[in-house]
């Protein structure tokens, strides 16, 4: 159990304070100090590696330049201080991923600092506003990586290593212990992956390693723990808390002193120690000498434009003329295409063809668009559905042609039978006999229809009086049978005269 008090959110019995360092992969066309293509994912082991890339003694790194833009991009987005001298340094240490002896980092003079980040109530769906400081950003090449594979002659595990990853582009960026609880952390996390999609410098996802977390814990000021190997969201808060945990039990067996400076590791449970923390003096950094400066002149970064960020769309998405609920917008910001869709559709119905609901686009696109590809288990993909094609749907709905459940039963069709995109609408709704009937002739229909639905709900209508929301679901059980081609105003009429109710 956390040990805090009732009043958690305001002063909990143990201080947690939490920094964050994220280790973002720059999608660049090459590596960062060599022409080695930037695209060995799921590539097979060392196929896309380069005479530096593996630390063949006599060769020299050139800097890549669009890896500096990126890391430029993101300085301007997070507001830092961008350094118009930075430079590069060796942080010294021997693995067998890392063929050179050492990582070509920026320790002394790195390209940004002090920026920030700000997470607010009105944006994120948080309690209160938190400003999370950037402490530095700094351009750094990545390792290659350990595999560990078992012999099938000896049945024994091996270490083998894979360096097409050597030598990627990477900027680090480490935040100050500005967070006192995890759910602030993760919303960090995803803000700030939005924010990197939005830049178009990195995929943003966990699960490759195109993003990787580190977690520096401390709680009530006593020594700070570092958090690795923390692949999903998820697992960064579960290790949170767990670390947040064990350093209280310790401190509350008055143990704080066994709270050490180290490195630990999460297995999905628990953390486990890995090795002391090493200080900056076991790294042996000194400058680059291969490297020179990166000069930059001041005009660089007022000239530098970046495109509209998450927080500025949010921001529109939630007001007029859009309208859309804060859980609606973020589901949008979320995914670029996804955004660009339901953009394209609302300045196609609404601002060129006049529908009068402006929420029926964002309704359409998130709930009935997106819950069909969720149905097929396939991501979304704006080519299979045309905006077009929405668009005439939309305005069927909104013009009373059809009604809201026909509609869906039209996208379903057209999910599961591409093949009917081509064809109009008007054509599908006669074929299916789809078209909405505002009044209905013979109300003897209407009455049996009903009192069938009155038969089979008989505690909603024995509770009616009690509960007068059970007539809309009576209606919208007549709505189901009938698939929306008479309008709910007629039901609603006939159930009332039917059930003796006002």
């Amino acid at each position: 159990m956390l040990r805090f008090s009732r009043t958690y959110a305001t002063k909990p019995l143990h201080q947690l304070k939490c920094g964050i360092e994220i280790h973002t992969q720059l999608n660049t066309k090459s590596k960062l100090f060599s022409l080695s293509s930037n695209n060995a994912f799921n590539s097979d082991p060392n196929t896309f590696i380069s005479y530096f890339d593996i630390g063949l003694p006599g060769t020299q790194p050139k800097l890549n330049n669009e890896a500096l833009l990126y890391a430029l991009k993101l300085s301007k987005a997070l507001q830092c201080d961008v350094n118009l001298d930075s430079s590069f340094d060796r942080k010294h240490y021997f693995y067998g991923d890392q063929p050179l002896g050492y990582q070509i980092t920026q320790h002394f003079s790195p390209i940004a600092k002090n920026g920030k980040l700000e997470i607010l109530p009105e944006l994120d769906g948080v309690k209160e506003p938190l400003t999370v400081e950037i402490e530095q950003l700094q351009i750094e090449q990545d390792t290659g990586k350990s595999v560990y594979v078992t012999e099938t002659a000896t049945e024994e595990t091996v270490s083998k290593i894979d360096l097409n990853r050597a030598n990627l582009p990477l900027i680090e960026m480490v935040t100050k212990p500005n967070f006192t609880d995890s759910n602030q952390v993760k919303v960090f996390i995803k803000k700030f992956q939005n924010l990197v999609r939005y830049l178009d410098i990195c995929t943003g996802d966990l699960e490759t390693g195109a993003m990787r977390i580190d977690v520096n814990v401390s709680v009530d000021g006593f020594q700070r723990v570092e958090l690795k190997n923390l692949s999903t969201t998820s697992s960064v808060m579960n290790a949170i808390k767990y670390e947040f945990q064990r350093q209280v039990k310790l401190i509350e067996a008055g143990r704080g002193d066994e709270i050490i400076i180290e490195t630990r590791g999460w297995d999905g449970s628990k953390t486990n120690s890995l090795r002391n923390k090493e200080s900056s003096l076991d790294y042996k950094y000194f400058p680059d000498p291969e490297l020179p400066h990166i000069l930059l002149d001041k005009s660089v970064m007022e000239e530098l434009q970046l495109p509209e960020l998450p927080d500025q769309v949010l921001s529109k998405l939630i007001n007029k003329p859009y309208s859309l609920s804060l859980k609606d917008a973020t589901i949008l910001t979320y995914d670029l295409d996804l955004l660009r869709y339901y953009l394209d559709l609302f300045d196609l119905a609404v601002i060129s063809n006049g529908v009068k609901n402006s929420k029926l686009p964002g309704n359409f696109v998130i709930h009935e668009i997106l819950g069909n590809f969720s149905k097929l288990n396939m991501r979304f993909d704006p080519e299979l559905i045309p905006v077009a094609k929405i668009n005439e749907l939309v305005q069927l709905i909104d013009n009373g042609t059809i009604s809201n459940s026909s509609a869906k039963l039209l996208l379903q069709h057209l999910f599961n039978n591409n093949e009917d995109i081509s064809r109009p609408l008007s054509e599908l709704i006669d074929e299916f006999d789809l078209r909405k009937e505002e009044t209905v002739d013979n109300d003897q229909e209407l009455v049996s229809v009903c009192q069938e639905i009155i038969n089979e709900n008989e505690k909603t209508v024995k509770n009616l009086k009690k509960k007068p929301n059970g007539l809309k679901f009576l209606v919208g059980q007549a709505m189901r049978v009938t698939q929306g081609k008479v309008n709910a105003a007629e039901f609603e009429r006939v159930f009332k005269g039917l059930l003796n109710v006002e």
